[in-house]
């Protein structure tokens, strides 16, 4: 499995953007994809995570009610939909999929066997 990250740029805080990651190859009915960023300086967090079958969806304290991942089985795609982004959002951002995270593993990055390349967001005050 390839996964493949796009949508990043640059923007002023409260400023949207969205992030889309396309997965080639086989993401069986366990899939979780999921969202980390890392910050310059800083270590690699989770953002948000969703699972293919049932959609359900985990999200990082710091995006909620900001942040929303959503996902399209069939075009094998999760997106992140960043609204009113903060400077503190600045960082790159990585998508990852794994087809045996479990539940409480979801914000963990070791759990997941495949990574994207990362996309920068950058959001200016």
């Amino acid at each position: 499995v390839q996964l493949q990250a796009s949508g990043g740029g640059s923007v002023q805080a409260g400023g949207s953007l969205r992030l889309s990651c396309v997965a080639s190859g086989n993401t069986v009915s366990g899939w979780t994809m999921s969202w980390f960023r890392q910050a310059p300086g800083k270590e690699r967090e989770f953002v948000a995570a969703i699972r293919w079958n049932g959609g359900s969806t985990l999200y990082a304290d710091s995006v909620k009610g900001r942040f929303t991942i959503s996902k399209d089985r069939a075009k094998k795609t999760a997106d992140l939909q960043m609204n009113n982004l903060r400077p503190e959002d600045t960082a790159i951002y990585y998508c990852a999929g794994g087809s045996t995270v479990i539940l409480s593993a979801r914000a963990t990055p070791n759990a997941y066997a495949y990574w994207g390349q990362g996309t920068l967001v950058t959001v200016s005050s």
